[in-house]
C-alpha cells in the first residue's frame, strides 16, 4: 500500500485533528501502533510540525470521518495523491574523477562484447566522445597500451537497466546484428 507524504508528520497532524484510532493511524502511515502512541504521549516528535493530509490531497475529509465511527476500517491514500516524479533530463552526466580512467575500458568492452552498438550510443551510455570511442577502436588512444576491457556496469558507469535498454534499441534498428565478431582483434591481447 502506497504510504502518504512524510508519514510521520501527517501521523502527527491525525492524532492531533482526528478521533482515529492508534491502530488506523499506524497502517495508514506505515507506522507501529507503539510509534502512533508514543507521538500522542508527547514522547516523540515533540518538535514536529503536523502535515494536514487533507490540504495536500492526500485523503478526503468524508474518508477521515467513515473511518471514525468505525476503528476496524482503514483509511485510503486518495487517488493521484503522489505527484508523478519529474522524468530526468537528458543532458552530460557528471562522472567522478575516480571513475574518468576506467572509461577506455568500458569503451574497449563494449566494442569487444557488443558491436551492434553505434559510437553515439556508446557516446550517451559511458558519457564521453566519439573520437575518443574512435581512438580506442583503431587503437591510437594515447593509453591504449594500458587499456583493460571491463563491464562498464561492473565498474559503476552505468546501471543494468540503461545498458539492457540500450542493447534492444540496438537490437531493434539492426536486427541482422548478431553480435559478430569485434572489429579489433588486439583488444583480446589486452
Amino acid at each position: 500500500m502506497p504510504l502518504p507524504l512524510m508519514p510521520k508528520a501527517t501521523a502527527v497532524w491525525l492524532v492531533e485533528h482526528t478521533s482515529l484510532s492508534f491502530d488506523q493511524i499506524a497502517a495508514f502511515c506505515g507506522l507501529h501502533a507503539l510509534e502512533v502512541q508514543a507521538i500522542a504521549d508527547g514522547e516523540v516528535a515533540t518538535m514536529m510540525q503536523g502535515l494536514d493530509p487533507i490540504a495536500n490531497g492526500q485523503i478526503t475529509k468524508a474518508e477521515i470521518e467513515r473511518c471514525e465511527t468505525d476503528p476496524a476500517l482503514r483509511l485510503k491514500l486518495a487517488s493521484g495523491a503522489h505527484p508523478v516524479a519529474p522524468s530526468k533530463l537528458r543532458g552530460p552526466k557528471y562522472t567522478p574523477i575516480s571513475k574518468r580512467q576506467d572509461k577506455p575500458d568500458a569503451i574497449a568492452w563494449i566494442i569487444k562484447n557488443h558491436p551492434e552498438l553505434s559510437d553515439a550510443q556508446i557516446s550517451r551510455l559511458i558519457g564521453t566522445t566519439k573520437p575518443t570511442i574512435a581512438a580506442i577502436r583503431d587503437r591510437s588512444h594515447w593509453n591504449s597500451p594500458n587499456i583493460k576491457p571491463r563491464n562498464p556496469v561492473a565498474i559503476g558507469l552505468c546501471s543494468q537497466a540503461d545498458f539492457e535498454a540500450l542493447l534492444v534499441v540496438a537490437r531493434k534498428q539492426n536486427p541482422n546484428a548478431v553480435r559478430a565478431e569485434p572489429l579489433l582483434t588486439e583488444i583480446d591481447e589486452i
